[in-house]
């Protein structure tokens, strides 16, 4: 488990960042509040959450203010895909997003 990273911001993209941590740069895909808080060249705290699937290893990363279970509600479930999580928090908040993910899980039971 990757919990976060910390280092200088290396590079910007629409959907994620590069974060260079001891010499290594480390790709995360994150919402645009996020990226909206980083510049290039500065030093960078983020929290992330890795997702393992057979064929890959993504970083998703979001504000270090975010508290561990608000992160793990935004990350998608399995069966979906990791830029539409994105392309939901791009539209909610982290608490509105956390909060539909909480509402889905106790309609289910």
């Amino acid at each position: 488990m990757i919990a976060h990273l910390h280092g200088t911001v290396a590079g910007i993209s629409p959907d994620g960042m590069v974060i260079d941590v001891g010499g290594v740069g480390c790709g995360c895909s994150a919402p645009p509040d996020t990226l909206a808080t980083l510049k290039p060249g500065e030093l960078a705290r983020v929290a992330t959450s890795l997702v393992v699937r057979e064929d890959s290893l993504t970083l998703f990363g979001s504000a270090p203010t975010m508290s561990v279970t608000s992160s793990s509600c935004s990350r998608p479930p399995a069966a979906s895909r990791p830029r539409l999580a994105l392309a939901m928090l791009a539209v909610h908040s982290h608490g509105r997003a956390a909060q539909g993910r909480r509402q889905t899980r106790t309609s289910k039971r």
